[in-house]
């Protein structure tokens, strides 16, 4: 004959568990600098240097240029593409105006002068048109 099953718990909670306590800060005496035998301090010095952040400036190190060349790369390579970005916009500027320009006057003597205008405008025209062939 086998045992009746029990359905009965004795605790059915966990047991709760004890915390540690917490670590508890105790500042230490820190070491005395170092010295040598004959009382000088050890000086120990950290000299960080910041590596060059451009390939120019990282060939130019390597090929023992000086850091006045570097600085000069670093300084004058945006300087330079800025002076010549802008250049660039006021020559495309200027040509614009010049188009602009001609074509009005181009299409006002058209307009105004009458027959003579025209062949004004023609001559003009075939006088650029010989220039571009023989240049």
């Amino acid at each position: 004959m086998t045992p009746p099953r029990r359905y009965q718990f004795d605790n059915p909670l966990p047991a709760p568990r004890q915390e540690p306590p917490l670590p508890v800060y105790q500042p230490q005496p820190m070491p005395g600098p170092a010295v040598y035998e004959d009382g000088r301090p050890i000086v120990v010095q950290h000299i960080h240097h910041a590596p060059p952040d451009r390939t120019v400036q990282r060939v130019a190190l390597g090929a023992g240029v000086g850091g006045g060349a570097v600085a000069a790369g670093v300084f004058l390579g945006p300087l330079l593409v800025a002076a010549i970005s802008s250049m660039a916009i006021s020559i495309g500027a200027v040509a614009l105006v010049v188009v602009a320009v001609s074509w009005g006057l181009v299409t006002g003597v058209k307009a105004l002068g009458g027959p003579e205008g025209e062949r004004a405008a023609k001559n003009v025209a075939s006088v650029a048109k010989a220039r571009r062939s023989r240049g």
